[in-house]
């Protein structure tokens, strides 16, 4: 007799990262209950870190954040995992400078304004 059971597909996992822990947790809950994999860091370097054991194929992260930006961890993730879709979000003025750097080095990176409603944000990772 076959085997009826059958697996469901791996949920996308998606590595959220901001400093302000209230947002990363928030956004993590609200992924979490959509059907995702999240899991929430709460600066640049704990997002580089977290590439290694979490293999994350999105990441969403905040642009400015005290130590390592969001678009350095960006583009360090880009590099280790070319596969993983980036999404950046910001509510600071100063974000433009470093998008324009990052642009003139070759890296082009989605940009969302803060705060970002979950709708939007769950719209840009299905799309």
């Amino acid at each position: 007799m076959a085997d009826l059971t059958t697996t469901a597909p791996p949920k996308p996992k998606v590595l959220v990262a901001d400093d302000e822990q209230v947002i990363a947790n928030t956004l993590a809950i609200i992924l979490n209950q959509a059907g995702f994999e999240a899991r929430a860091v709460f600066s640049g370097e704990k997002a580089v870190e977290a590439l290694d054991s979490f293999v994350p194929d999105m990441l969403i992260s905040d642009v400015i954040m005290t130590g390592m930006t969001g678009i350095e961890a960006a583009i360090i993730t880009r590099n280790k995992l070319p596969k993983c879709k980036i999404l950046l979000f910001s509510g600071q003025a100063a974000t433009a400078d470093l998008l324009e750097k990052a642009r003139a080095q070759g890296h082009e990176f989605e940009i969302l304004a803060k705060p970002v409603h979950p709708t939007d944000l769950l719209a840009k990772l299905r799309g």
